[in-house]
Parts: C-alpha cells; sequence; structure tokens
C-alpha cells in the first residue's frame, strides 16, 4: 500500500486549539493524529496528521503527463468539486471516494523539512516538480498547516524549478516567497477556471473560491510578472461547452491578464464517476441521457467531442488575444485509452 510510508506526528508539535479527535482510525492510517477544528472553515471535516517518509513522488512512467516528479502535501480536499479526478485515491486510505474524499484531509506536516532533505540528497538532479496535479494543496486547510511557504523555500533555496496549479485564491498569501524563486528558477503558475457561471460553480464546486475570485488573483500574478497558465477544466457536457459558456469564459480569462489557456473536457474516472453521477441525476436529470452516450464506454468522452471542443477553445483564445493556446506547467489533457467494457453512468 502506497501509505505505508506514512507515520504519525508527535502531538506536541500542533499545539493550539485544536484537540485531537476520538478514533476509529483508519487501517492505513493507524498511528496519525487526528484532529477537528472547532470553527466554520472546518465544520464537519476531520484531518489525519502523518509525518511522511518520503515527499517527491515520481511519475509512473506511463502517464502522459508532461513531468515526472510531483509533490503532495495533502490528500483529500476541501474543495469537494464533484467531477475530480483524485478521488478514488482516498479508497486507498480505506476511506470511501465520496463524502470522506471532501470532508477527511491527510495533512503531511513534515513536508517542508523532508523537501529540503530530499533536494539535498546526491541522487537529486534538480529535475521539475509539480504540485496541485492531485489534490489542490491550497486548499482551505493550507490556511492552518502552511505547508507550502516551507515548500517554496525549500525550492526557492535549491534553485529548482517547480509549478503550482491551483483553484485556491489562498496562493496569493505566497507570491512574495514565489517572486523570490522566480529569480533563481522556472516558477510556473497555472490557475484552474472551467467556466465563469456563478450558480454552477457553487453546485458542483462547492468548496472553491468564486470563479471572480480566481481571476482577480490571475490579475494580481500577471500584474506581478507572471505568466499565468490558465487550464479551462472541466468543461462540462451540456453545462459549461456551449459557445456561450466558452465565450464567456474565455474573455474573462484573457481580461484577467493570462497568457495561455489550455482547454480540457470532462473525464469521468472511478470514484469521480459515481459521485458526479449522482450530482448529475440530483441537479440535471435531463443530461443523464447524454452522459451515458458521451461515457457509457469509458472514463472519456469520445475524441470527435474533444476536438471538437478545443477546436472552438481555440478559436475564442485568438479572437481575445491568448495566441498561444496551451500553458506549460500543468497536466497535459489526457487521451482516451481503449475501454472495452461497459461501465454505468447512473
Amino acid at each position: 500500500m502506497r501509505w505505508e510510508n506514512l507515520t504519525a506526528p508527535p502531538v506536541e508539535e500542533n499545539p493550539g486549539r485544536a484537540a485531537p479527535a476520538t478514533p476509529p482510525l483508519p487501517l492505513a492510517l493507524p498511528d496519525a493524529v487526528v484532529r477537528t477544528f472547532d470553527t466554520p472553515d472546518f465544520a464537519g471535516m476531520t484531518f489525519y496528521e502523518v509525518r511522511a517518509k518520503s515527499i517527491l513522488n515520481k511519475v509512473p512512467g506511463t502517464s502522459r503527463v508532461p513531468f515526472e516528479w510531483t509533490v503532495n502535501p495533502y490528500r483529500g480536499c476541501s474543495h469537494a468539486c464533484f467531477y475530480c479526478f483524485a478521488r478514488n485515491t482516498h479508497t486507498y486510505l480505506d476511506f470511501d471516494a465520496g463524502a470522506d474524499f471532501d470532508s477527511r484531509v491527510v495533512v503531511k506536516v513534515n513536508a517542508g523539512e523532508l523537501l529540503r532533505r530530499e533536494l539535498a540528497a546526491p541522487r537529486w538532479r534538480g529535475a521539475h516538480v509539480a504540485m496541485g496535479t492531485n489534490v489542490d494543496c491550497y486548499q482551505r486547510a493550507e490556511g492552518r498547516y502552511r505547508l507550502m511557504p516551507p515548500i517554496i523555500e525549500a525550492l526557492r533555496d535549491f534553485a529548482n524549478p517547480f509549478s503550482i496549479l491551483t483553484k485556491g485564491t489562498l496562493i496569493q498569501r505566497d507570491l512574495p516567497l514565489l517572486r523570490q524563486a522566480a529569480e533563481v528558477t522556472r516558477v510556473g503558475i497555472s490557475f484552474s477556471v472551467g467556466f465563469v457561471d456563478e450558480r454552477l460553480w457553487r453546485s458542483v464546486e462547492p468548496g472553491t473560491p468564486s470563479p471572480r475570485r480566481r481571476l482577480d488573483a490571475i490579475r494580481r500574478f500577471a500584474d506581478a510578472g507572471f505568466e499565468v497558465g490558465v487550464l479551462m477544466a472541466p468543461i462540462l457536457p451540456g453545462l459549461s461547452d456551449s459557445d456561450e459558456s466558452i465565450e464567456a469564459t474565455v474573455a474573462a480569462i484573457a481580461a484577467a491578464g493570462a497568457a495561455s489557456v489550455t482547454p480540457l473536457a470532462l473525464h469521468l474516472r472511478p470514484g469521480a464517476r459515481e459521485w458526479y453521477a449522482r450530482w448529475l441525476g440530483r441537479e440535471y436529470p435531463r443530461l443523464v441521457p447524454r452522459y451515458r452516450e458521451l461515457f457509457g464506454a469509458g472514463a472519456y468522452a469520445p475524441q470527435s467531442y474533444q476536438r471538437e471542443l478545443t477546436a472552438r477553445v481555440r478559436i475564442a483564445a485568438r479572437r481575445h488575444g491568448l495566441i498561444r493556446a496551451e500553458a506549460g506547467g500543468h497536466r497535459a489533457a489526457p487521451q482516451p485509452a481503449p475501454a472495452p467494457e461497459q461501465l454505468s453512468l447512473l
């Protein structure tokens, strides 16, 4: 099990108003320190504090992403996006991919010090490190645990190139550190803004900052001299894939000062598939037949749909001056793989 390299931190390392909650602990985290916080932002949430034995993660060679190494200080995510592809990873912890993913967050409290040690190891060759590729490193928990500043400081001090992809506006807190890092190494900053419809945002991404707040953060980073990439993802069939939605979203991204936009159609891997299907059936039952048609054979929409969607976004991007319609420093759009067995959406 990939979680065997985690142990619990000493309780005294995290003093404050939080008190250890009552077990039971998940089987995969037998020694974690479990905490809850009596504040509205963390109502109903449980945090499992662990000390990781390694923090630089090697991406499997079969992956199509354009990077080899990642750092993930958290597991689980309070952003609670119904479509999040990382949901199934929570089942490795004996949690479920639905409500547990949203409310039970693993915190690697020693992430910064561990990263500094691993960057100093003779075997490390200074490869690019990507963050925000699994769950968001600037989710709400980061406001309390502050794992990212020591991570950025370590990467800065070793002049190690890195990138961050986020929906979280809390990244603005670390802008001074990120500017320092950018003076000595390549730093990629990307935000995820799939659509600007406020009603849709409140329904399908209930724990995230609003699209407008993310756009404001993009503007702030652009004004600070960063070439900010935007991952326009996911684009949701029947909900944000109309010409009107694409035009409004691309126009807002361009107006915010982004340097590029990369579209990505919704894909529904196991875990996310079931959770999103439940949401869709409750909120937009009229679209269920359309989704069965698109995703009946696997996790990805047909390539013809993806190509057509990408073309429409690129046309809008050119119209708004975003000539370079693909950004570096974040995930590449995954390609559909053959899916011999039929999957049930609902």
